[in-house]
């Protein structure tokens, strides 16, 4: 796990203006390491707060090198290119942190090996790794008596591990004692366990999500796990297995404010929102086969519009749906933790 106790540099060579850099933005939003530098060498020596709207006062530089002069001892790799493989000179910089003694966070599909020897207490941690002693899974979870509060999506990469993690913090202020499920990559580097779901054989990919929500089900009155993909998305089969696997009590549906189809599947239609909730409980409940779990909450992402606008899209959002509508990341998640308690 990432602690306060680390100093991080974060490797998100064109990820703060591109589409690969999810992993390292979450760790900058989220994470409980004290992060001392930014590595994008497209945008070193700009305003990070500036370009994301995340509100830390961290550096941005163009090398490893130059990360150096601020001593951190974990480099985490923010990014995720295409295919899931570093460009060469990418890789060189992840060597030269390893010899430098710095630990390795790494969240890719291709595993990081040490070129040389590791010093005393430097680690690398490739989390992409099936857990062991899987099975199948048999709708254990039912059995469990905490609540199983799931993120679901219109899309990919809408939102749905922020709002896992702000229902989670907003819990916990309100004393309640819940725990955040991560299911991929920034979410195990921000929560320190979890499960790697896409590194998971798909015949026990929901034994997996059944085994850690029975793990920790018995330990806590509530837990708030970590969605990935969508059942929209053609290409998307994680989010089947964490339905199954564990049998959520509550759903929470997360929509990027305005977007009407799939991201890069512009024949994909996203339908009224409407629909969407329909199908989610639908499949949830197994036409009556396994217990319900109903859509309580909308959590809708509007990062790309400003105050006045977001509002309006909320307050719109509640119309069409009849349900409470917030961005949890930008405005709390209250509305929708009140709504999961009430239901």
């Amino acid at each position: 796990m990432l602690t306060s106790q680390h100093r991080l540099a974060i490797l998100l060579h064109e990820g703060i203006r591109g589409t690969s850099g999810k992993t390292g933005l979450a760790l900058l939003r989220f994470s409980e390491a004290e992060i001392v530098a930014v590595i994008d060498k497209q945008s070193a020596s700009e305003s990070l707060t500036q370009l994301t709207g995340i509100e830390r006062n961290i550096p941005i530089v163009a090398s490893l090198q130059d990360a150096l002069i601020y001593q951190p001892n974990v480099l985490a790799i923010g990014i995720a290119p295409s295919g899931g493989a570093l460009p060469v000179e990418w890789q060189e910089e992840v060597q030269l942190a390893i010899k430098a003694g710095i630990s390795i966070a790494n969240g890719l599909h291709t595993k990081v090996v040490s070129e040389t020897a590791l010093q005393p207490g430097q680690w690398i941690w490739n989390m992409r790794q099936e857990p062991p002693n899987l099975g199948i899974a048999g709708a254990r979870a039912r059995t469990l008596n905490c609540r199983r509060v799931l993120t679901v999506g219109t899309d990919m990469s809408v939102g749905k591990m922020s709002t896992s993690i702000e229902l989670n913090r907003a819990s916990h202020r309100r004393g309640l004692h819940s725990k955040f499920i991560a299911t991929g990559q920034a979410g195990l580097m921000i929560a320190g366990d979890g499960i790697a779901l896409d590194a998971v054989r798909v015949d026990f990919a929901a034994g997996a999500v059944e085994q850690i929500v029975l793990q920790y089900g018995q330990k806590f009155h509530t837990l708030y796990i970590e969605g990935q993909g969508s059942l929209l998305h053609p290409g998307s089969t994680a989010t089947l297995p964490l339905i199954r696997g564990s049998q959520p009590t509550h759903l929470v549906l997360v929509h990027r404010a305005g977007q009407i189809h799939v991201k890069n599947n512009p024949e994909v239609v996203i339908p009224p929102l409407r629909a969407v909730i329909q199908l989610y409980e639908v499949v949830a409940g197994a036409a009556g086969a396994l217990q319900p779990a109903p859509v309580v909450a909308i959590a809708l992402n509007t990062h790309h519009l400003d105050e006045t606008a977001a509002r309006e899209a909320i307050i719109q959002t509640q119309q069409q749906t009849g349900l409470p509508c917030t961005d949890p990341v930008r405005f709390g998640a209250h509305i929708i933790l009140d709504a999961i308690i009430q239901q």
